[in-house]
């Protein structure tokens, strides 16, 4: 199983119904509208990096008002 943080800027003012609608997809543990230089921050997982580029390119990039995405895997060092 792999996990990441995908890190989103969307346009001005959609940010709520950004992080709502993803929350919505299959694999995507937690979507939450925050502040600072991106506006929501996505936890995933999926079956393997295959998958979460599948997961990342196919589900969240094509949802309406993302403009940039930039996703984090999370490594386990012990």
């Amino acid at each position: 199983m792999v996990q990441a943080y995908v890190l989103i800027q969307t346009d001005s003012g959609r940010a709520s119904e950004v992080a709502t609608a993803i929350g919505n997809i299959g694999g995507v543990d937690s979507s939450e509208a925050v502040t600072g230089p991106y506006d929501v921050i996505v936890a995933c997982q999926a079956a393997d990096v295959d998958a979460l580029g599948h997961l990342v390119v196919t589900q969240i990039q094509p949802v309406p008002g993302i403009v940039r995405t930039l996703t984090c895997p999370v490594i386990r060092l012990s």
